[in-house]
């Protein structure tokens, strides 16, 4: 029997977008083959991992990232640049995926950037893999941004959340998107570690983050500040552009979860999020 062969397209969520692993194994698991990716942020670190033949040891990895790695590994600046580094996170992550040119990776793959100093979209189809997923991983003001060249590259989704126009398709590709920032209900209960377990030095970061509205929402649901001013508003420009391509490109598959499902930075709830991520895929796959 021949295989669906599918053109894949990640968006980008925070820890959310680990939910790419779950579509990734379910899409296997039905005999689709994935031929060429394209991502954003978080689905452009996934689909990276995913191009070079290292998916395994990333889910080997990122599904024992308990809370005292994920707090090691925020290398806090707070500097007008962002808030973090992200230079910890990468050499982690450079310790587990060499950093290969995208041209040797086992299928097409890019990442989209944003240029500040040109205010353009950047794809990043050619380079070092990681030099891709650094520039487009640098949401601000969560990270700092990533110089290349002579471009000041941030995260893609301020130009194309979902880039369904920019990934390599060939006649007979099926295009499937995932949004893992949807802005649907949530319509069940996603599990969750219990805050309890956290340590006293993890709780001081977390306090730290909450400061900054980046754990969890004010329980004052319209409470205002600088800073939720202004994610809310890049949260709904996000989703704004990734419904615009949607209608624009129509995918054959959409797999979506809501974006209140889980935290940017609750990656300690990988294992979770990936199983999340493979019943949404299951979920419309069963329908297709």
């Amino acid at each position: 029997m021949t295989k669906k062969k599918v053109a894949l397209v990640l968006s980008g969520g925070g820890a959310r977008g680990i939910a790419h692993i779950g579509v990734i194994e379910e899409l296997e698991k039905r005999g689709f083959e994935i031929t060429s990716v394209a991502g954003i942020s978080m689905g452009a670190l996934i689909g990276g991992v995913y191009a070079a033949g290292e998916m395994k040891i990333f889910k080997d990895w990122i599904t024992i990232f308990d809370k005292s790695l994920l707090f090691s590994l925020m290398d806090f600046s707070f500097s007008k640049n962002g808030i973090l580094k992200g230079n910890k996170v990468l050499e982690e992550l450079q310790n587990l995926v060499p950093n290969i040119d995208i041209a040797k990776c086992k299928i097409p793959y890019c990442a989209i950037a944003t240029d500040l100093k040109t205010r353009k979209e950047v794809v990043l189809d050619s380079g070092k893999l990681f030099d891709a997923i650094r520039a487009s991983i640098s949401l601000p003001p969560l990270f700092q941004p990533f110089v290349l060249d002579d471009m000041l590259l941030v995260d893609g989704g301020i130009t194309n959340h979902l880039p369904l126009n920019r990934v390599k398709r060939m006649d007979g590709d099926i295009l499937v998107a995932v949004d893992v920032s949807a802005n649907i209900p949530v319509t069940k209960k996603y599990p969750k570690v219990i805050e309890s377990t956290l340590e006293e030095n993890e709780l001081k970061v977390l306090n730290k983050l909450r400061k900054f509205k980046l754990y969890k929402p004010s329980k004052k649901k319209h409470q205002i500040n600088y800073l939720n001013l202004l994610t809310e508003s890049v949260t709904i420009m996000y989703q704004k552009i990734a419904e615009q391509s949607i209608e624009m490109y129509k995918p054959d598959i959409l797999i979506r979860m809501p974006i209140d499902s889980y935290n940017i930075l609750e990656f300690y709830e990988a294992s979770m999020i990936i199983k999340a991520g493979a019943e949404a895929a299951r979920e419309v796959l069963d329908r297709y």
